[in-house]
Parts: structure tokens; C-alpha cells; sequence
């Protein structure tokens, strides 16, 4: 059995949907969160934990004979990030706690395409020695410091680190006015019947988070993995002209546009030729067929 945590957030659920259809039993945390989504009801084990109360997690492993664990849980920053460091580094501890004493497999935890930031290079390969530039926001900065924890944490202890650099994730169960991906407050503005603001003139990286989610669920089904650091996203990407065709595509009429001429050559983005050479994972979406099935996701659910 697979623990995923953080298990009905955007990425935590496409995962847990990815392991069930890969013939997985799974059990989830969630402690903020309690609707499942459709594609999850009946699929898996839900479990009502913060991943920081140590006891109620630990205790888990009583219940459930647990070979993995995937750690996508996460909290919002405050302003100030220090409680937000404290409580997301109370829960990787915890978590990882829990992958020694259960003595699992893999340990996968959540990175970021951030912690790449401030390397002129693309695209960006798992190889490249990440840069000391000061991280964009306080997640950023978090899952940078997620992996030398993880590391050192697992170092010796015959469990494998699985450290998950995802790229810029969206779809289905993302906040719909989201800071941090312009789809989903376009659609949101469009479906009101607003005019939507005018997209980022850059593209970049680009994951749908189905796809995420099965490219994490391959690594943690893989007979073997040979290295610990994996890209996961789409391995392509896309500018900010081909993200305004898919969508006005998917909404006919909707006036999107970008705000100028870009330049597509400095946008970042993920290679994934690790990703695919181990765990033979490729995209089921491309960013058109993405776009139209997240517009019909939201037609019938609110986020």
C-alpha cells in the first residue's frame, strides 16, 4: 500500500488516481480538505491527519501496511514565512520519521521547478548544480530545503529518496483564481461571462496534473530507479501564443490575449528524458487537448 499525503489537494489526488489505476491500494491524509473528487470516491482510503501531529501519523502504520509514501502535503504562507517554515518542516519530519520506522521502499517528497532558478541554461537537467539565488517565494524556498533534509534524513536507512523537482502544475482542483498559473482564473473570468485579463507575454514549463500525477506513480512503481532527483512535468514548452490558441479553442469567443511579443527562447522549462527512460512515462496531454479537457472539467465543478 501507497501512503499519499496531502491526498486531496491538485497533485496528491491525480496521484492517488494515477496509483488506483496502476492496481494500488492507497490510503490518503487530508487535514484541511475534505471533499473527494469525483475520479477518487470509492478508490482509496481516507484518513483525516495533519501530517505535523506526529502520534495520529505514526499511528497510521498500525492500520495499514504501508510500502510507500509519497509527501505532498503543504501549507499557505503566511506574510511572515517562519510559522509556515515551522509547520511544513514539522510535517517532512514527520513524514519521514514514518518512512523509517515502517521501514518503506521509496520516500518520494515534493520539489519544485524553482529550486533550478537563477541558471541560465535550458532546459533545465536533474545534473545541474542548483544555484544559492535566493528562492521566489516562500514555497520555493521550502522545497529547495526539502531535498539535503530528505537526503540526509534517509541516508543509510535502505529507503530510496524520490526527490520530485514538478514543474508549473495545473488542472483540475487547482485554486481557480490561483496566483501561480494563469489558466485557471482565465477560465474562472470566462465562465462568469467576464472578459479575462491579458495572459504573461513568457511561456515556459508546462504539467497537467493528471499527467503529474501518473509520472509520480510510475516512480514509485518502477521496479528500479537508478537516481533520486527526477523532473516531472511535460518536457515541452509551450509559448504564450500557443496557450492563447488552445484556450480560445476551448472557449470560442473569449477575447483572450497576451499583453506583448514575447520571447520564448528565456522562458524555463523541465527536461524529462530521465523521467521517461525509467519509468517510460509520456504526456497524455499536449497543452490543447489539457486546456479543453480542464474548460469541461470546470463547466461541472467549481474548482
Amino acid at each position: 500500500m501507497i501512503l499519499v499525503t496531502g491526498g486531496l489537494g491538485m497533485i496528491g489526488a491525480h496521484t492517488a488516481a494515477a496509483l488506483a489505476d496502476l492496481g494500488e491500494e492507497v490510503v490518503i491524509t487530508a487535514h484541511r480538505r475534505t471533499d473527494v473528487p469525483s475520479f477518487l470516491a470509492g478508490r482509496v482510503a481516507v484518513e483525516a491527519v495533519d501530517v505535523a501531529d506526529r502520534d495520529a501519523f505514526l499511528a497510521l502504520g498500525e492500520r495499514y501496511d504501508i510500502g510507500g509514501i509519497v509527501h505532498l502535503a503543504g501549507s499557505i504562507p503566511e506574510p511572515d514565512p517562519i510559522p509556515y517554515f515551522r509547520r511544513d518542516t514539522a510535517a517532512l519530519l514527520t513524514a519521514l520519521e514514518a518512512a523509517r520506522t515502517w521501514r518503506v521502499a521509496r520516500f518520494a517528497v515534493a520539489g519544485s521547478i524553482s529550486s533550478y532558478e537563477g541558471l541560465a541554461q535550458r532546459p533545465w537537467i536533474e545534473d545541474l548544480a542548483l544555484p544559492s539565488a535566493v528562492p521566489p517565494h516562500p514555497i520555493a524556498a521550502f522545497k529547495k530545503a526539502v531535498e539535503p533534509l530528505t537526503l540526509f534524513a534517509l541516508a543509510g536507512t535502505g529507503v530510496h529518496p524520490v526527490l520530485l523537482r514538478i514543474g508549473s502544475t495545473w488542472g483540475p482542483l487547482m485554486d481557480p483564481e490561483s496566483p501561480f498559473n494563469p489558466v485557471p482564473p482565465t477560465v474562472s473570468a470566462v465562465l462568469r461571462g467576464e472578459r479575462p485579463r491579458p495572459l504573461p507575454a513568457v511561456g515556459g514549463d508546462f504539467a497537467y496534473a493528471p499527467d503529474a500525477g501518473r509520472a509520480i506513480a510510475l516512480l514509485m512503481t518502477a521496479p528500479a530507479l537508478a537516481h533520486t532527483a527526477y523532473n516531472v512535468s511535460s518536457g515541452v514548452p509551450f509559448t504564450a501564443g500557443e496557450l492563447v490558441e488552445a484556450l480560445d479553442a476551448a472557449l470560442p469567443g473569449s477575447g483572450v490575449t497576451s499583453v506583448s511579443a514575447e520571447t520564448p527562447e528565456s522562458a524555463p522549462y523541465l527536461d524529462i528524458a530521465r523521467l521517461r527512460a525509467e519509468t517510460g512515462f509520456a504526456p497524455a496531454f499536449d497543452l490543447r487537448a489539457a486546456v479543453a479537457h480542464y474548460v469541461g472539467w470546470r463547466r461541472e465543478n467549481a474548482r
